[in-house]
């Protein structure tokens, strides 16, 4: 059985929470605060899972600093909310997992409710993600991964 945790900090409006929370109410998944400040055991965990909100158009410093601990050996892939609905985010993550000789197993990137600047005024945007969709297209980007770690074994 594939041990699977995410490492996650989600700030403001808890959109990466509420993401990987959807996620873990579906597979056996460990979460793990990266904001906490405590230590992680990489050893116990087969599927390791990075997710941020952006900041700047890059993951949280508390994740990216996490990730540096890395063992080699480890699938590793890379959440994240945003502002607008694309997959140019994440790599940060993927370049640290490959130094650390770890493989890398993609992205999966969503909206995120955003209020960040001028948007304040108006309500922001994406008020409702990520939503029952987003969560559902998580599920299915980590069952793929899944079944590639499980048939590893």
């Amino acid at each position: 059985m594939v041990k699977s945790l995410i490492v996650y900090a989600s700030r403001h409006h808890k959109n990466t929470h509420k993401l990987v929370t959807g996620l873990a109410q579906q597979y056996s998944i460990t979460l793990y605060d990266a904001d906490s400040g405590d230590d992680i055991d990489f050893d116990n965990f087969d599927l390791i899972g990075f997710a941020s909100g952006l900041d700047f158009g890059k993951f949280y410093p508390a994740v990216t600093d996490t990730a540096k601990k890395l063992p080699q050996g480890k699938t590793v892939y890379a959440l994240y909310t945003c502002a607008k609905d694309n997959l140019q985010y994440g790599d940060e993550i993927k370049n640290i997992a490959l130094q650390a000789g770890c493989g890398y197993a993609g992205k999966f990137g969503c909206k995120g409710y955003n209020t960040y600047g001028p948007l304040k005024l108006i309500g922001g945007m994406n008020r409702n993600h990520p939503d029952a969709t987003d969560i559902k297209n998580l599920c299915y980007f980590y069952g793929k991964i899944l079944s590639t770690v499980e048939k590893q074994d």
